[in-house]
């Protein structure tokens, strides 16, 4: 089968193209380009595009025989998503919209969606099942919300099968070394921690230490990339064999904080990593931990990287290899 992977030059993207075509789907990539780099879609067959380019779509439907969308193109970040709403609501759904319109025309009824723990909002327990309200506190995570709002009533109506994929916390770096973390901005908390270890960063800044956790900081739930990439696989052969959609976590169910990730990354380095104490980033919770329960009883998901060291490890040696990303070295 060949698979679409809307977003398939971004982090994760680039990541779950690979996962896929090493078993066995021959896979085609959409990216516009605006976030992604064409660095990372690798030898795939690219295309440079909008989703909400309908002819464009439909002419990559026609053209390469898509039997299949994993959509991972989206705006992700929380902050900007607080000062700059009508960008997420625009690109997350109104687009989104119009790239299910067309999937519809073209009868493309597989779809895997790139989902976010962001859902949830301020859990009321700790770890999150899936049938936790959804009550999410930024406008990032209410439009991940409507989408799937939007897509159970198109697997209602039209028959449109799903799987949604609710991340937790992604990163790392593939251990092949060639394909790693690499946004501008730069916002995920990782990436910023080894940046300041390579003195790329003087420091690195820590969005509240008054929360209610052990140490004050924010606390999240950690899942290596490649892992995310593997359930991908493992939802788009369920709905082949014909199971129903489903939403699914993807987390460890263990949780660490930010002050965690920054001592065991200056285990992992050998180098010392400063930071200081700045203001809480509006529509940030406290703590973010998954119940995977179900999507490793239901698909057989077994993440293979369990430790966060051993996460860390594979995005440090992307970052010490590629100080600047994919641009020049």
């Amino acid at each position: 089968m060949r698979v679409l992977v809307t977003g398939g030059a971004g982090y994760i993207g680039s990541h779950v193209a690979r996962c896929l075509s090493e078993n066995g789907y021959e896979v085609v990539v959409y990216d516009n380009l605006s976030r992604g780099h064409r660095q990372a879609a690798g030898v795939f067959p690219f295309v440079q595009g909008d989703v909400a380019d309908s002819p464009l779509l439909t002419q990559t439907i026609r053209g390469w025989g898509i039997g299949a969308v994993v959509h991972l193109a989206a705006d992700s970040l929380v902050g900007e998503s607080v000062t700059n709403p009508q960008r997420y609501f625009h690109n997350n759904v109104a687009k989104g919209l119009s790239m299910l319109d067309t999937l519809l025309k073209e009868s493309v009824r597989c779809f895997i969606f790139s989902s976010t723990a962001a859902v949830y909002g301020e859990p009321e327990v700790v770890p999150i099942p899936e049938e936790h309200p959804l009550r999410p506190t930024n406008p990032y995570g209410e439009s991940k919300a409507f989408f799937e709002t939007a897509l159970r009533r198109y697997d209602q109506a039209y028959g449109l099968r799903y799987m949604s994929l609710r991340y937790f916390n992604a990163a790392g770096a593939h251990p092949a070394g060639d394909l790693g973390e690499d946004h501008e901005p730069e916002t995920h908390l990782l990436p910023l921690v080894l940046q300041t270890a390579l003195g790329i960063r003087d420091k690195i800044t820590v969005f509240g230490d008054d929360y209610p956790t052990p140490d004050g900081t924010a606390v999240r739930d950690y899942i290596h990339v490649c892992d995310l990439a593997e359930a991908h696989v493992l939802a788009l052969r369920a709905l082949i064999d014909g199971c129903p959609s489903a939403v699914y976590n993807l987390g460890h169910s263990r949780g660490c904080s930010v002050l965690e990730v920054i001592r065991d990354a200056e285990r992992v380095t050998g180098r010392s990593i400063p930071h200081e104490v700045g203001p809480r980033r509006s529509g940030d919770p406290a703590v973010l931990i998954a119940s995977s329960e179900r999507i490793k009883r239901e698909l057989g998901w077994k993440p293979r990287f369990e430790d966060l060291s051993e996460i860390i490890e594979t995005a440090w040696v992307w970052h010490r290899d590629h100080p600047n990303g994919y641009g020049e070295q």
